[in-house]
């Protein structure tokens, strides 16, 4: 059945189709599996957390309000100083304007992200999400990220709970889990003045306490080993145990490309694929495995729902971080719709909760 493995496959693909935990050391074995025999493990994992064979989309903007960041990520293309883009901040009215292009469109979703501009303050930020939702009350802010939260306490000196209650007041509805890559030795190298996997934490359980949602990405490929991206998923599973509030798990391909890590090697479309059956089959609390369109490209992301994945995320009608570093894939409703379909799925409409608003039969 499977080829070259070190440890019994057939007793651990009996814990995947059982619905046993897996542990770090097993889902590092999973790596040797041959290709088709993880994607029907993953598959079969994905079957008993999410039965339906649904697969669904969501129309949104990311607005990139900035580009001015203090954090200067080696991995990011976007932010001012790495010279791809001329520094800029969009005034309210620009913001406004784009979401209204959003609704003309029939999007119900808007994610305000900025990366950490040192000249914001706290004010503009509540400011920012006030005019939104005042705006467009019926639009849902999935918004900023656990590095703007914690900016926003650390220059405003507050406390965490203080800045996610004030955002909540304000109208904010979710935070994205942007994690980059959860492992110290990683982000002292590609992120070093960003927050540590402590502070990502701290975020991720003060927004529990207020009661609010969240997700988790992975940025892999960055030059970590396989150990390391298995660290990363041990995070994510542990904090989802403790605070149930992430809906989905989204990874993402480092694209060195005009980054200060061009010197690395690109990931594969096969080094995708096995981190979406790994991420389904080791992330047991995880219902949402969203398959990375973006970076990956449209035939990659439907492969992915062979393997485990069972979102295929945002429209994206405006994207800009992930364009900067050349990548230029778009997509839009018709398109996806006919992917999902051709991949032997039902394609949904779902709303920022992952309620199914429209089934396209």
């Amino acid at each position: 059945m499977m080829k070259n493995h070190e440890k019994n496959p057939l007793l651990l693909l009996e814990k995947i189709k059982t619905g046993l935990r897996v542990t770090p050391e097993e889902a590092l074995d999973l790596y040797s599996w041959d290709l088709p025999d993880l994607a029907r493990a993953g598959d079969d994992r994905r079957r008993l957390c999410f039965p339906a064979e649904d697969v669904g989309f969501i129309i949104d903007r990311i607005i990139n309000f900035t580009n001015v960041c203090e954090a200067e990520c080696r991995f990011c293309a976007f932010h001012a100083r790495a010279d791809q883009i001329e520094p800029f901040s969009l005034s309210l009215d620009d913001i406004l304007k784009r979401v209204e292009e959003l609704r003309l469109i029939g999007g119900s979703q808007v994610m305000l992200q900025g990366g950490l501009n040192p000249d914001y303050t706290f004010d503009m930020y509540i400011d920012m999400v006030k005019t939104v939702k005042k705006a467009f009350p019926d639009i849902f802010i999935h918004s900023f990220s656990p590095a703007e939260l914690f900016h926003m306490a650390r220059k405003s000196d507050l406390s965490l709970d203080t800045v996610v209650a004030s955002l909540k007041e304000a109208g904010l509805d979710s935070v994205p889990g942007a994690s980059d890559l959860l492992v110290e030795r990683i982000r002292k190298i590609a992120c070093a003045h960003k927050i540590s996997v402590a502070d990502w934490l701290t975020v991720i359980k003060t927004l529990a306490r207020h009661d609010m949602k969240s997700s988790a990405t992975m940025t892999y490929g960055m030059g970590e080993t396989q150990k390391e991206q298995i660290d990363h998923l041990k995070v994510i599973r542990d904090v989802q145990d403790e605070t149930g509030i992430i809906r989905a798990f989204i990874p993402w391909s480092f694209s060195p490309f005009r980054t200060g890590m061009d010197h690395i090697t690109p990931a594969t479309g096969i080094d995708y694929l096995k981190i979406v059956a790994i991420g389904r089959i080791f992330l047991d609390n995880v219902t949402h495995i969203q398959a990375g369109w973006l970076t990956e490209g449209l035939k990659m992301a439907q492969l992915a729902l062979a393997m485990g994945a069972n979102d295929m995320g945002g429209i994206l009608m405006e994207e800009t971080v992930v364009k900067a570093t050349g990548i230029t894939t778009r997509t839009n409703q018709e398109e996806l719709i006919v992917l999902i379909r051709n991949a032997c799925k039902t394609p949904v409409l779902r709303d920022s909760a992952y309620n199914v608003v429209r089934r396209f039969q």
